[in-house]
């Protein structure tokens, strides 16, 4: 068994398509319309989808805004250096809500970004 992905509802998909190749360099795999369920399904990610976990970006075309909910947290991407990541991150217009430095109870170094839907990833600094 593995996880095959983690799916988020977007408004607009193209914005998120652009976010997370531009952003977070990851890849479109795949995107499919459902013309007769009026939606669209983007895969994303940094590997094919037989041996990795990717991200699915949900479109619903006559939904214009979602409620994230209180029982969401976040996505989570490791990155070499948390404080370059931030920096390159700003630099493409991304929104860094907690700048990189040590956890507050631990050692690890994270950050936050949020997407253009406000859904939190958070940047783990590989050690």
């Amino acid at each position: 068994m593995r996880i095959l992905h983690t799916m988020l509802r977007v408004t607009d998909l193209q914005a998120s398509i652009d976010f997370y190749t531009n952003v977070f360099a990851m890849k479109l795999l795949r995107q499919n319309e459902f013309p007769e369920g009026k939606f669209t399904l983007a895969f994303l990610g940094y590997g094919d989808e037989d041996s990795n976990t990717v991200l699915e970006l949900t479109h619903n075309w006559e939904t214009d805004s979602y409620e994230l909910g209180n029982a969401y947290g976040h996505l989570a991407i490791a990155v070499d250096d948390a404080y370059q990541a931030c920096d390159a991150i700003s630099a493409k217009g991304g929104e860094v809500v907690r700048p990189a430095g040590p956890m507050m109870h631990g050692g690890t170094v994270i950050a936050f970004v949020k997407d253009p839907d406000g859904y939190m990833i958070e940047l783990v600094e590989s050690k």
